[in-house]
């Protein structure tokens, strides 16, 4: 099996970007990346477009086809790529398999979604919720933000944490958001508390009780409030992928994609052996260890799929950073900082980077691509040399974790 470098980057800002549709938005990253890849002038074998809905969302369904014509990659095999908000991972993995296995010399991969300009209340969490199962789920009314809600109650029951050790988390990813130029959201909580103070919406003595107020920061799904779930953003990240025999041709630092693992668990939420569990990240972590030959302790930084706070604590947990239960309780010591035990999240992570699905996956790698190159600026975790992602497909029940590392 041939070795995976990955070559060049690229990453749009995230947010509401009114002035750019889908296209233009997966046109300026995978250019970007092309650019940082000095592979301009070469042919692409193959390109994978990760992206969860461009029909529903923007009445596009030949987008990988569209792409390669829009930036004229033509004749290069071109494919789109689904699976619900781990479309980015997903297609990460094709290329990889396709470097890997001989078929392609030369990939670019590249992840987006466009969903701000949709108006329609609840539309794009209608859609994101038909992930969910039709006849035990959905018909009942359930979305996934129902069952962030429902699974951070079962953790604080299960494990007696305490709901402010889960806003630590999205204190800690807003506070890395500022670092981020491409985050959506580049202000500390502290800063919408002072904002919110000057505006004469109230007085708080911390940024904890401003938090668990229901005027500043209401309930959306009990006891999740809005500061604990992540935006709908539009963005789009990209990598170039090479033959790693190949790779110093293109560039003097690449990083190589060591351990790839995919896997999956009951689509039915309450049929799961525990539902403060992900089977599935167990799984696929451990095959991403295990073909990398890394152990949890070898990790330097790590970017989790935190769409609700609570996963990012679940998912340390899962990913061996720390025995169940001790995950959230370890984000409020501080141990999942920058400069901490284990950082998870220097981007700011779906909280405040942001969550166009599509994108998502792919902009966790481009995050760990600069982390391990030492280019992350003000948010670089100092020595990072490996770094381990999780990719959160439908609830729980499809997910990748994609293990990188500098050589």
């Amino acid at each position: 099996m041939n070795k995976v470098a990955i070559i060049g980057v690229g990453h749009t800002k995230f947010g509401r970007l009114e002035d750019k549709d889908l296209m233009e938005l997966l046109s300026e990253a995978s250019l970007k990346a092309i650019e940082d890849s000095n592979t301009d002038n070469k042919d692409f074998d193959s390109v994978y477009v990760g992206a969860m809905s461009p029909g529903i969302f923007n009445q596009l369904s030949g987008i990988a086809s569209a792409l390669v014509d829009k930036i004229s990659l033509i004749p290069a095999a071109a494919d789109h790529i689904k699976n619900g908000p781990a479309s980015g991972g997903s297609a990460i993995k094709a290329g990889f398999q396709a470097i890997a296995s001989g078929m392609s010399d030369l990939v670019l991969v590249v992840g987006g979604e466009k969903m701000t300009h949709i108006t329609t209340p609840g539309y794009v969490t209608s859609n994101v919720a038909t992930l969910t199962h039709p006849e035990a789920e959905r018909r009942h009314g359930v979305s996934l933000p129902s069952f962030g809600g429902m699974l951070t109650r079962a953790y604080l029951e299960k494990y007696n944490a305490e709901l402010d050790w889960i806003s630590d988390i999205a204190i800690k990813n807003h506070k890395n958001g500022t670092l981020n130029q491409n985050a959506h959201f580049q202000r500390t909580i502290e800063d919408f508390m002072k904002s919110a103070i000057q505006k004469g919406k109230g007085s708080w003595d911390n940024v904890h009780d401003f938090l668990n107020d229901d005027k500043t920061n209401p309930v959306i799904a009990d006891p999740l409030r809005l500061f604990h779930i992540c935006p709908i953003s539009d963005g789009s990240a990209a990598l170039v992928l090479c033959n790693a025999d190949n790779a110093k041709e293109f560039c003097d630092t690449p990083i190589i994609i060591s351990g790839i693992g995919q896997a999956t668990d009951t689509h039915i939420v309450y049929e799961r052996e525990d539902i403060t569990s992900l089977k599935a990240l167990r799984t696929c972590s451990e095959q991403a260890y295990k073909m990398a030959k890394k152990e949890p302790q070898d990790i330097d930084v790590c970017e989790a799929h935190d769409a609700f706070s609570i996963l990012e604590a679940i998912q340390s947990e899962d990913l061996g950073f720390f025995k169940k239960g001790e995950g959230a309780k370890a984000a409020h010591e501080g141990l999942t900082e920058i400069g901490g035990k284990i950082p998870i999240n220097p981007s700011g992570g779906l909280k405040a980077r942001g969550h166009p699905l599509g994108a998502t996956g792919v902009a966790q790698v481009v995050e760990l691509f600069w982390q391990l190159r030492g280019e992350a600026g003000k948010r670089q975790v100092e020595g990072a040399e490996t770094g381990i992602t999780c990719n959160f497909g439908g609830f729980g029940n499809n997910i990748l974790s994609i293990l990188v590392e500098r050589i």
